[in-house]
């Protein structure tokens, strides 16, 4: 997604700001380490700041976007960057030794160097250990990130050298509004929103012509459950069997028929909750008086089954034909 620094304030305008304050009050420390789930913006954030840190004409706390140093950053080939990923399923030894050879090299451009080491988590013992006294002294004017969605994988001596940057979740609200300046519509924002708080997942949902698809069969099936139980079956078989081949699409498919069963008992309940499917909501306002609650709380009790179901393997037709009927009964699985 972009990182437009009006992106970034969106989604973490707490630790954006401390972080300007930092630089202007040029206490910058020698190590941080952001931590936090996955989507809640460490990436875009620590891009934000290294980028202004290694900007040779900063304004007012913000990054140029036009000097070389910026420029650099942006193509990926500034010289006193070094970014690090594991090394298969670890960061070795033999990467922090190399790491801190770099870092000790007389620099090619003048000014602050920075690593980043990414999944930091992963770093094992030996590298660590290596990492441990260059963590602490380091030699010159260095300023290192570590990114992880493990805190508790540090260890406490790698901790304790990093000054902490904690990453909150970011609201719902905030998401959706974020994907929409990103140039997605507010019902799609929303139902990918719902799916997962990773923004840079939600805009690949988003642009997936196969989950778009899959929204729509979502919402053509819920229309046929409320007309009768022949339409129901109908669209079961011409439309989400073939579309749905794969356990993991057929899961996140009766997600997405839960979802839709959740905002009916919102638009019942007269609630002012936010939408899973803000442009279906005409057909509930429609529906809404015409079931009652009990209805509805078996429908979803029927999918939340089925999904249990799916996880023992139980044969796809077999499970979503048995799932319209009860959904049509009101009844749920055995």
């Amino acid at each position: 997604m972009s990182e437009n620094l009006s992106d970034v304030i969106k989604l973490q305008p707490v630790i954006t700001k401390q972080l300007q304050m930092v630089f202007q009050k040029n206490r910058v420390a020698h190590a941080y380490l952001f931590e936090g789930a996955r989507g809640t913006g460490k990436l875009a954030v620590m891009r934000s700041f290294v980028k202004l840190l290694l900007c040779e004409q900063p304004i007012e706390n913000v990054s140029c976007e036009t000097c070389r140093g910026c420029r650099r950053f942006e193509s990926g080939n500034h010289p006193n960057l070094i970014q690090i990923e594991p090394d298969g399923q670890d960061i070795k030894k033999d990467q922090m030794l190399q790491l801190i050879f770099e870092m000790n090299k007389t620099a090619l451009e003048a000014g602050r160097k920075i690593y980043v080491l990414h999944r930091a988590d992963r770093l094992n013992i030996s590298a660590a250990n290596t990492l441990l006294k260059f963590l602490e002294e380091p030699e010159g004017l260095v300023t290192a990130f570590l990114l992880t969605e493990k805190p508790y994988a540090i260890l406490s001596t790698i901790r304790s050298r990093c000054q902490i940057i904690s990453f909150p979740s970011i609201p719902y609200e905030e998401r959706v509004k974020v994907l929409v300046d990103q140039g997605l519509t507010a019902s799609m924002a929303a139902t990918v929103s719902m799916l997962t708080n990773d923004l840079e997942e939600s805009l690949r949902l988003a642009k997936d012509d196969q989950f778009a698809q899959v929204r729509k069969t979502v919402l053509k099936l819920v229309e046929a459950v409320e007309t009768n139980v022949h339409e129901a079956m109908l669209t079961v078989h011409e439309d989400w069997l073939p579309l749905l081949k794969e356990k993991e699409d057929t899961e996140q498919a009766l997600d997405l028929l839960l979802f839709a069963y959740r905002d009916l008992v919102a638009v019942k309940a007269n609630s002012n909750t936010l939408f899973t499917y803000p442009d279906f909501l005409p057909f509930y306002q429609q529906h809404a008086h015409h079931c009652s609650y009990e209805h509805l709380s078996n429908k979803i009790e029927a999918i939340l089954k089925a999904k249990q179901q799916l996880h023992r393997n139980m044969n796809r037709t077999l499970l979503m034909e048995q799932l319209m009927l009860n959904m049509q009964e009101g009844f749920s699985f055995v």
